[in-house]
């Protein structure tokens, strides 16, 4: 079993930063998975904002290019996302997951933070 811990969402006004950080623990050799951060806002599907796999190539979603980074620390079982340049459609519960590659449906999620932009 694996689980994925997520911390750093909370109230931010447009154009701030923040940094989410998810933690695996658990039956995982971390680096060998594709991690990534998911996002749904209301009424909204699910949605991949960015991820990297084992060897550190990244996809991100065309609305978060050159505002968000994906990170990874292998030696702590992390993942972290940077924003920046927030804007209010950016707002929704942000999800960690982890993956067998970076073509598979993740096999794992965290639990959700709220990340809300609003002034």
């Amino acid at each position: 079993q694996v689980q994925l811990v997520e911390s750093g969402g909370g109230l931010v006004q447009p154009g701030g930063s923040l940094r989410l950080s998810c933690e695996a623990s658990g039956s995982i050799i971390f680096g060998f998975h594709t991690m990534g951060w998911y996002r749904q806002a209301p009424g909204k599907q699910r949605e991949l904002v960015a991820r990297m796999d084992s060897v550190g190539l990244t996809n991100y979603a065309d609305s978060v290019k050159g505002r968000f980074i994906i990170s990874r620390d292998n030696a702590k079982n992390t993942v972290y996302l940077q924003m920046s340049s927030l804007k209010a459609e950016d707002t929704a519960v942000y999800y960690c997951s982890c993956a067998r590659t970076s073509t598979t449906w993740p096999d794992y999620w965290g639990q959700g933070t709220q990340v809300t932009v609003s002034s």
